[in-house]
């Protein structure tokens, strides 16, 4: 082994560790990739920039805007819609007709995008048929990646095959020299699916199974019932006159307003800024523990010795500004305190940005650079805040300054836990009350003895005085949700939700999405879209509690609730699919006829040699565009940017493992273990490497990881190379062991309520009957070539 290889395999191994681990984004370890085989002169900056020029990069995206015009012009959806119709009621026909619908229908288009199609209208077969969606939602993905395998367009991965063979100097592969191998895979897997699945998909519990999507049993689904109450407010309470933000009935104890209730008149979905009055009755969606254990805080009693602790935290704690730098990771992002303390080890008490001082409700603010912090830290965190890059310009304020500009003395006071309080053992972390008014626990007087800056999971004690960062009017606030009548049951929540102006919609994540990755409070659905997320299915549990505090998972399936009217917003946005749509979106199919044209006309120059596909593709999305089945915008979009990114930056690792040897060596490992039990062992042997190695990394880096081993192979074999690239294009697209082999996979994760055992339990045995078909026919229409 030489230097080169053993680099080139250290890079290998160490992307291999990054698509694992899933700790860096899978497009960026593709240019971190590309970035260091330049930095280490294997492979030139021509030739690390080659892969945005690479044919077969070029057909992807192009294909791409094909698929998303023939959606767009409502091809496919007539076409499954039609299809789907013929289905019946048994589900093994049901299984069969929507697998091969999504089969035909991904050997022209994106894969992805026909799971994405497919997938409410399937869901809306369930409902009708009253089959659960978790026996069609699986079928629907394999189907749509068995379908991928039957031409050279239908999935990325057989056009990089066919490109490899090319850039190679061998004969590549043509549109439909797919279509007898992978035509076979999808019947017999569909066959298998229809036969087998009965035994391996998810088993319902009887009661269960009757459910339609309906809205009442979506409520049931997620758990609505048992947690919906009701609460009055009482005459001459504190809460009087306060709006319903003010109240932090929503921000406080996680509870969402579903209605309000006064003299006859129900309003619902009320607005942050409604004023309450005596006698509103509120309709409430959440946790009643959780709002019964917030309540205990209004125990807390005002004391007046907050000059005499402030006295004795003097010298043993700083108050300091810090200016956020650029680069910091706090740009953009909501401060949360309990995670700034974690981190860096300091209070946050203000924020100034140029003459305007903040103090109140700083979990609320993004912080943008130069912004300025006012910081309570002991002198040795000051140091390591002198020395951050994260920060700049650490200095110590004086008295003047704090109550000249921060006014720092008005928002500082002490309180009290009362002997044989409820609140001993409690927690300032866990009652969440210092992001619900920003209180910050800056001492505590405990037995004679005062800790400064205490951790916020500090569990406290009867007697303990608390030194406190805050208002003490929020403390009445708290003392008005303690008087709040609460009713465990009403007669006008079942109204509620019946009423046809208040519905429930369930949606998930677009594959192409933006918003996979960011946490749900950064979203905030009350505000973009005046809906209120009730609670979230993922992995095949309802969570209901905290969701602010969740990131936002492709998969995922999100329950909302909201006005129709403001329901039917969300269902225009493409950054969602809506799975229980409030009203059917009529398809304008004026356009079909001109974009299926289109396509068959790319289709035709590729069969007959006119065009190479990456030329033709390219000029049919431009035809697309021109002739306005899809907008440039919405071109734009359509194109699965991770992807192209991901193979161009992956692509000089393949020339890396050529040029290098790399490749020759894992070849002749290869060799050494299966040559000696003949060349078909060697290609079976590559075949379930790559089925493998679909669990962990994805498919299109997995392709050209595997092209320059498979081409060192056949050559050290002597057989053409054709043979073995097939086996390797069927192993690559076949990804079913694994919610995140695939986007089609990952989709139908929430919706299908399915969890990684269950990918595990129908994958593994149909991707060894996927195997068997491949091997058993690649020596009839492959057969293995001798190379002089």
């Amino acid at each position: 082994m030489t230097f080169e290889i053993g680099l080139v395999l250290t890079i290998l191994i160490a992307s291999l560790v990054l698509f694992v681990s899933e700790r860096i984004r899978m497009d960026l370890v593709a240019l971190i990739v590309m970035s260091a085989l330049v930095l280490t002169q294997l492979v030139t900056p021509e030739e690390a920039v080659a892969g945005f020029a690479n044919p077969a990069v070029i057909a992807v995206w192009a294909m791409f805007i094909l698929s998303d015009g023939l959606t767009r012009a409502g091809i496919a959806n007539a076409i499954g819609r039609a299809v789907l119709q013929l289905a019946g009621r048994r589900e093994s026909r049901m299984i069969v007709v929507i697998m091969l619908t999504a089969g035909v229908l991904s050997a022209f288009m994106n894969n992805i995008g026909v799971a994405a199609l497919m997938l409410p209208v399937v869901i809306e077969i369930a409902r009708r048929t009253r089959i659960p969606a978790s026996r069609l939602l699986m079928p629907l993905a394999y189907g749509c990646l068995l379908g991928g395998l039957t031409t050279m367009i239908g999935t990325p991965p057989n056009l990089l095959i066919s490109g490899a063979l090319d850039l190679a100097g061998e004969s590549p592969f043509g549109l439909f020299d797919f279509t007898p191998i992978g035509g076979a895979a999808l019947l017999g897997g569909t066959l298998f699916m229809a036969v087998a699945a009965r035994y391996f998909l998810p088993r319902i519990k009887p009661e269960e199974a009757t459910q339609r999507r309906s809205q009442r049993n979506l409520r049931t689904q997620y758990g609505l019932h048992s947690r919906t109450f009701e609460m009055s407010v009482p005459e001459n309470s504190i809460l009087v006159g306060k709006t319903l933000s003010q109240s932090r009935i929503g921000t406080a104890a996680g509870l969402i307003v579903t209605a309000l209730e006064h003299r006859g008149r129900t309003e619902l979905m009320p607005s942050p800024q409604t004023i309450l009055q005596s006698g509103h009755k509120l309709i409430v969606q959440g946790r009643l523990d959780r709002f019964r254990e917030f309540q205990r805080w209004s125990e807390l009693v005002i004391e007046r010795e907050a000059p005499v602790l402030q006295g004795l935290m003097a010298g043993k704690v700083k108050l300091v500004e810090v200016v956020v730098e650029e680069g910091s990771p706090l740009v953009a992002e909501p401060l949360h305190h309990s995670e700034f303390r974690k981190t860096y080890g300091a209070n946050v008490l203000a924020i100034r940005r140029g003459e305007l001082v903040r103090r109140v409700n700083l979990a609320h603010v993004p912080l943008r650079p130069n912004d300025t912090l006012l910081l309570q830290a002991s002198p040795e965190i000051v140091e390591e805040l002198e020395r951050s890059a994260e920060f700049s310009d650490c200095h110590e304020v004086n008295e003047k300054e704090l109550s000249d500009t921060y006014r720092l003395q008005e928002r500082i006071f002490v309180v009290r836990v009362p002997r044989e309080s409820k609140l001993a053992g409690d927690t300032l972390t866990r009652s969440r009350l210092g992001d619900a008014f920003d209180f910050r626990l800056l001492a505590l007087f405990r037995e004679g003895e005062l800790s400064i800056m205490p951790e916020p999971d500090q569990a406290l004690r009867s007697g303990d005085l608390l030194l406190i960062q805050g208002r003490e009017e929020d403390l009445d606030v708290l003392r008005g949700l303690q008087e709040l009548k609460v009713e465990r049951s009403s007669s006008m929540n079942l109204h509620v939700f019946e009423s046809d102006r208040l519905s429930l919609l369930e949606a998930t994540l677009d594959p192409r999405s933006s918003l996979a990755g960011r946490p749900l409070s950064d979203i905030n659905f009350r505000d973009r879209y005046g809906l209120e997320l009730v609670a979230v299915w993922r992995k095949g549990e309802a969570i209901r509690s905290d969701l602010d505090q969740l990131v936002l998972q492709f998969g995922d399936a999100l329950l909302l609730l909201g006005p129709r009217d403001k329901l039917g917003v969300l269902e225009l946005d493409p950054e969602f699919l809506i799975l229980t749509p409030i009203t059917q979106k009529p398809v304008n199919t004026a356009r079909a006829p001109l974009a299926g044209g289109i396509m068959l006309t790319v289709v035709v120059s590729v069969m007959t040699g006119w065009l190479p596909i990456h030329i033709a593709a390219v000029i049919g999305a431009t035809l697309m565009i021109l002739t306005q089945c899809l907008s440039m915008e919405e071109a734009y979009r359509a194109i699965d940017w991770r992807a192209i990114f991901l193979i161009a930056g992956m692509l000089p690792l393949g020339t890396a493992m050529h040029q290098t040897g790399a490749a020759e060596f894992l070849a002749q490992q290869t060799m050494q273990l299966l040559g000696p039990l003949g060349p078909w062992w060697v290609i079976g042997g590559l075949y379930l490497v790559t089925a493998a190695g679909t669990m962990i990394i994805p498919t299109a880096a997995l392709v050209v990881l595997m092209s320059p081993i498979v081409l060192s192979a056949s050559a050290d074999l002597g057989v053409a190379p054709q043979t073995a690239m097939m086996a390797v294009a069927m192993a690559a697209s076949a990804s079913f062991t694994s919610p995140i082999s695939h986007p089609a996979n990952t989709l139908i994760m929430g919706p299908g309520g399915y969890r990684f055992s269950d990918y595990l339990k129908l994958g593994i045995p149909l991707t060894v009957v996927v195997f068997l078909i491949v091997m058993l026919l690649l020596p009839i229409f492959w057969p293995l070539t001798v190379v002089p």
